[in-house]
């Protein structure tokens, strides 16, 4: 018989084992996504000062939109997850449908309301260059709304059934066709016109509706419609609509309230300038291009959570919560290592202009101190979601983004005129709170009972 170092040391591999099966495609995914947008903000940058000016002020609140809706699909995956760690793995197709249903309806909404976004950006005492700007390109992005969250919707069950590859292969096409169509209407070539930031707008909502296509045709093609219950009549009693609801209203509030807060940082910069507010988005870019890889792991940290919830596992549950922290907090010491020591070289991916440049070096440097617990809180929130803790975990994310970061944030980039880096300051602070605060919140949680959602 094994003694139990032995069996704890197996158990080890096989946490990690898996977890990384899960996350690497998973994170190659989730910063597809976003290097979608990073394109488009290097790209438009190099356009003009101005053009990269409107499109980071357009990503303010187009970033808080997608990631409600992001949220608001959470369950998805959770549900997935737990069906399969409970062996019934024929009810995952109602799930599916049941999401794209909900996509479908939350990101039409969405489209709306980007619709006015020049008015919304007056509002918030934008200036009438940046506003107007800025608004055509919100409009723009607002058109691909749909399809992205229709994808994900169908990544999220994918990655739920453990096929996460799908994900990221498309992903990378993805990528490739943008920077595309981005030099055909960002820069006028082949006879299409010169939109600058708007054209990278309207480029990245084509190549979204593409995504979705492809997502949804190897589901069809290459699941196995018997096993996965594709094609199989949803079971009333099952309620999987106010389930995934029940799921997906707390995670989309929390993340609404985090990603808003980090947007109206950004409003904050675009109250000093354009300078202000074009080094700010670089820093904040680079910052969201680590994160997401931490959503990876967030990611792998839900469907592994959930299969132990689904099984009854609650040693499982501490494991698995504590594998991906482990792994997350490795990769986003590297990353924070290279953003303390090339800042300048990787502003300059970004623009040419020597006042932009100048605020976002020293911007990126602070950012150094952010990468790691913004992505630690991130992956812990996805372990609390893997457990169907969703509300506590939202209150935490209140505390620490909105009465600790934002109050922070105007005070000392507007009131103490410290600008950008004054404000990434109180981004360092409000995510080291988060993080913290989730930490203690798991290690609760996964001490005690568990039970499926």
């Amino acid at each position: 018989m094994r003694n139990p170092a032995t069996n704890r040391g197996h158990t080890l591999r096989t946490h990690l084992r898996e977890t990384m099966r899960l996350a690497v495609p998973v994170m190659l995914a989730r910063l597809g996504v976003l290097t979608i947008i990073t394109m488009d903000t290097a790209m438009s940058g190099h356009a003009s000062g101005e053009d990269l000016a409107w499109y980071g002020i357009a990503i303010a609140p187009q970033i808080p939109l997608l990631l409600v809706g992001i949220g608001l699909l959470m369950g998805t995956i959770v549900m997935v997850a737990q069906a399969v760690g409970a062996g019934r793995s024929d009810q995952c197709g109602a799930i599916w449908r049941t999401a794209l249903v909900h996509a479908a309806v939350v990101g039409a909404v969405m489209a709306t309301a980007c619709a006015f976004g020049e008015w919304f950006l007056l509002a918030m005492g934008q200036p009438e260059d940046i506003a107007a700007g800025g608004g055509r390109v919100l409009a723009a992005l607002g058109y691909g709304l749909p399809g992205v969250l229709l994808y994900v919707a169908t990544s999220f069950f994918l990655e739920g059934i453990g096929r996460p590859v799908p994900g990221m292969v498309i992903i990378i096409v993805a990528n490739v066709v943008n920077v595309g169509l981005n030099w055909l209407l960002i820069f006028g070539h082949w006879g299409f016109p010169a939109l600058g930031a708007e054209g990278a707008a309207l480029a990245s909502s084509i190549v979204r509706w593409c995504m979705f296509a492809a997502a949804a045709l190897y589901v069809l093609r290459f699941v196995n419609r018997r096993r996965f219950g594709i094609g199989a009549a949803a079971d009333p009693s099952q309620r999987l609509g106010p389930r995934m609801r029940r799921i997906g209203l707390p995670m989309g509030i929390a993340h609404g309230l985090e990603a808003s807060a980090f947007a109206v940082m950004t409003l904050f910069a675009g109250l000093l300038g354009a300078a202000e507010v074009g080094g700010y988005s670089i820093a904040t870019n680079l910052l969201a291009l680590v994160f997401m890889g931490a959503i990876g792991l967030s990611t792998a940290a839900s469907v592994r959570v959930g299969n132990a919830v689904g099984r009854g596992d609650p040693s499982g549950v501490r494991w698995s919560g504590c594998v991906a922290g482990g792994v997350a907090a490795l990769y986003l010491a590297v990353a924070a290592v290279v953003f303390g020591l090339v800042p300048d070289w990787l502003a300059t991916l970004y623009t040419a202009d020597t006042a932009v440049l100048a605020i976002a070096g020293s911007t990126i440097v602070i950012g150094a101190f952010v990468a790691v617990p913004d992505g630690m809180h991130a992956v812990l929130m996805g372990a609390l979601r893997g457990a169907s803790d969703v509300w506590p975990a939202t209150a935490l994310y209140v505390f620490s983004f909105w009465v600790v970061m934002v109050p922070l944030g105007y005070w000392l980039a507007v009131l103490q005129g410290r600008g950008a880096a004054g404000l990434m300051v109180a981004v360092v602070i409000g995510a080291t709170i988060a993080a913290l605060l989730l930490g203690w919140r798991f290690w609760l949680v996964s001490g005690r009972a568990v039970r499926r959602a």
